[in-house]
């Protein structure tokens, strides 16, 4: 299974969950940005990859809708409601990704 996270600049949030869940899991995990400026802006090719598509936000999904409608007809986009307040890999963050992923990791 392949596991997309999406935040603003992929800086704290995405490559956050990536990391955590690329470890003692049994997925494959990527992350990007919607911004211009984010370290990995998410592509077509990304949406593709996804079997699993988790945006930190309601605005990422907002974003991703508008500008790959046609590539996620077939998927689903979840909103993990995870306000940008925390640096990578804080450990109230991981906890909140650990305590929020649970449902779609079993």
């Amino acid at each position: 299974m392949n596991y997309l996270f999406i935040c603003s600049r992929n800086q704290w949030r995405s490559p956050t969950a990536e990391r955590v869940f690329a470890q003692n899991y049994a997925i494959n995990t990527r992350s990007a940005g919607t911004s211009r400026h984010a370290r990995h802006t998410v592509s077509a090719q990304d949406i593709h990859w996804a079997d699993h598509i988790f945006v930190m936000e309601y605005k990422h999904k907002k974003s991703i809708l508008e500008k790959f409608s046609k590539q996620l007809a077939q998927k689903k986009v979840v909103v993990l409601d995870i306000p940008d307040n925390y640096q990578y890999m804080d450990t109230e963050l991981i906890n909140i990704l650990k305590e929020t992923m649970t449902y779609y990791l079993e």
